[in-house]
């Protein structure tokens, strides 16, 4: 690859359309890179299939529903937010006086000082004001993203080095740690959002000035690791170090430079690679989100650079986790941490399960997966990670969001608190948020998949194409898509059968023209299309059991890919009581006991007696006793207690 004119470009200089080419929509969407660039077209690809393209986020645009609730509300967080408090600890690294006081939680919070992940915050503030930007055009984002990142420079500068950190002697402690030397914290986990923060800032709302600031830190990592050995390397790697393999890789598609590339590959954790390529599940005991980044990392490595081994490690291991250890909802583990199958029902009760960044970290390798082979069980966990441990994630109030999701019959959802949290899915959550509208659309050169049934507005500026779909999903099972064009257009339109749906109906302009009995498929309508061409698909919604692997007398129930919660008689939540500060003292805030009523019979009988109640996605059953158990989608569930797993009875 020629590699002059990336490397060597004045600091500042904006991208060109020939160097813009390498990045790869389709690998780089859902890792958070160039969801707003059109000039993208995909990268290498060892995975099989042709490869989709991800539509830019400001080419799509929520219409009314949940999905644009939810958005609006972290838009509102994202601007109630101080730049300069995030910005303290990296002035004060860079021996400049802060512009405002460091806030509370993990970002100051003093039985967090040693663990080194202040300054995360940051980073994901810029990723998440990037991907907002985009997706709702908000001009005052685009200000603080200008402010934040001329500041970042300024601490360069000032240091005299490319590092910037926030954490307590960042220098210091990267020395300490480059030298082998035992160290507490994380800090090459903390530094990966910092870069991806950059990297979002520069690709996803155009900031310039964003690339010289990466880049300046990213050299620093490149000569600061350059003495150790792969042996030295693969050590430092045994502690959490976030998706640094997927950052050198995005940065070796944005320059061509080798050193990145080389880098990308020594960032990737062998001790996960290899079992994981062999098609071997070694994750037991492993802490979750630490590897579910690596793996990321390792299918954007595939993508860059044509290895086919990262590509099956990260293929097994979204297999291995979706099929063998997750929830129902789409989440997986026990107090962040994977377990041996075989014990699912000492820990599914537990108030720590289901990590919120592992939902969406598990979300950006599902998207990389689909767009290079488009296959429909992927866009179906997609939507029940979505709706359930997305949408499921936020307060509807106040627009704070969980840490942990477990099924505890009885307790209640926890979130963080605006100004004294700043956990990690604090930051993640600034996100999650923001990218609904990259899931919900793709296409190659023939034609457009529809992988989500959001309502929104796709602007298809090439094919002078806008597609309105409009739906009350998951309130009903219809959606319906209209063209507006200006000339007419031949096209394949790909329609997801979800999984849930034993049948899918398509309807063009009234006339049925397809019928599917084949659920978790895609369903092709080729055609010329017209101006005012209007698509309606139908399909069938019904409670069913969802057995918890290995144990068929303990399971929950889902209403198409909704996960239903028990709604539970208990002690009323007060204001604010479920905000809170200390994610690790989840399971011990509003704790009082709970009765949980009990469910009889196979879990198949429980779900037959399940039945609508009358508001959309409201359900009632006979419990055990007699007495009348209400369900509610757990997605709209908050300040009250619930459960979403039961321990079912033998039959009466």
């Amino acid at each position: 690859m020629d590699t002059a004119c990336a490397c060597h470009r004045p600091h500042g200089m904006a991208l060109t359309r020939r160097e813009l080419a390498p990045l790869g929509l389709a690998g780089m969407a859902l890792a958070g890179v160039p969801v707003s660039l059109r000039a993208a077209s995909p990268g290498p690809a060892p995975a099989a299939g042709a490869g989709l393209s991800a539509f830019a986020l400001d080419r799509v645009r929520l219409l009314d529903g949940p999905w644009r609730d939810a958005q609006q509300r972290t838009l509102a967080y994202l601007l109630s937010l101080d730049p300069d408090r995030l910005l303290h600890g990296f002035r004060v690294n860079a021996g400049l006086p802060p512009r405002g006081a460091v806030y509370g939680g993990w970002e100051s919070r003093p039985d967090w000082a040693d663990i080194h992940c202040q300054g995360h915050t940051l980073g994901h503030y810029l990723s998440g004001c990037a991907l907002m930007f985009a997706a709702t055009g908000d001009p005052r984002l685009r200000q603080r993203l200008d402010h934040i990142v001329a500041e970042l420079a300024a601490c360069q500068k000032a240091a005299g080095s490319g590092l910037v950190c926030a954490f307590p002697e960042g220098p210091r402690l990267m020395a300490a740690m480059l030298a082998g030397q035992p160290v507490t914290g994380v800090p090459w986990y903390t530094l990966h959002k910092v870069f991806a923060g950059l990297r979002d800032a520069g690709l996803v709302a155009g900031v310039a000035a964003a690339r010289p600031v990466l880049l300046a830190l990213a050299d620093w990592t490149v000569v600061a690791t350059r003495p150790l050995d792969d042996a030295a390397f693969e050590a430092m790697l045994a502690i959490e170090h976030g998706g640094m393999n997927e950052v050198f890789a995005d940065l070796h598609a944005l320059t061509g430079r080798e050193d990145y590339a080389r880098l990308a590959r020594r960032f990737s954790h062998k001790a996960l690679l290899t079992p994981l390529a062999q098609g071997q599940d070694h994750l037991d005991g492993l802490h979750a989100n630490t590897q579910v980044p690596k793996v990321v990392g390792f299918q954007r490595v595939a993508e860059t650079q044509g290895d086919a081994d990262y590509a099956r490690a990260a293929a097994f291991f979204w297999q291995t986790v979706v099929s063998t250890r997750s929830y129902a909802g789409g989440g997986h583990g026990d107090g962040e941490f994977f377990f041996p199958v075989a014990d699912f029902a000492a820990h599914v009760f537990s108030a720590k399960g289901s990590e919120t960044c592992g939902i969406h970290n598990m979300l950006k390798l599902t998207q990389m997966l689909l767009l290079r082979d488009p296959q429909a069980p992927l866009a179906d966990f997609a939507e029940r990670a979505l709706i359930n441990g997305i949408l499921g994630s936020q307060d509807p109030e106040s627009g704070m969001v969980t840490y942990f999701q477990g099924a505890r019959p009885g307790y209640v959802k926890l979130f963080c608190t605006p100004e004294d949290s700043f956990w990690c899915c604090t930051g993640t959550g600034m996100e999650n948020h923001a990218k609904y509208g990259s899931f919900i659309y793709a296409h190659d050169d023939r034609g457009l998949w529809v992988n989500q049934f959001i309502a929104s507005r796709l602007a298809w500026p090439e094919r002078g194409a806008v597609l309105t779909q409009r739906t009350r999903f998951p309130e009903a099972p219809t959606t319906t898509l209209a063209w507006q064009l200006r000339r007419p257009q031949a096209l394949a339109l790909h329609l997801r059968h979800p999984g849930w749906s034993p049948w899918l109906e398509v309807r063009v302009n009234g006339a049925v023209v397809a019928r599917s009995d084949r659920p978790s498929s895609y369903v092709t309508v080729e055609q010329t299309w017209h101006d005012g061409d209007a698509v309606e698909l139908a399909m069938a919604m019904a409670v069913e059991a969802v057995p918890l692997p290995g144990h068929a007398d303990i399971a929950a129930f889902r209403y198409g890919p909704v996960v239903l919660a028990g709604l539970l008689d208990g002690p009323a939540i007060a204001p604010g009581a479920d905000l809170v500060v200390n994610e690790r003292r989840y399971g011990e805030y509003c704790d009082a006991p709970v009765p949980v009523p009990q469910l009889a019979g196979r879990a198949a009988e429980v779900a037959a007696r399940i039945k609508p109640s009358g508001p959309p996605l409201e359900f009632t059953t006979p419990a055990a006793d007699g007495a009348t158990l209400r369900f509610a989608p757990y997605h709209r569930v908050a300040h009250r207690h619930f459960a979403t797993y039961w321990k079912l009875a033998p039959p009466a």
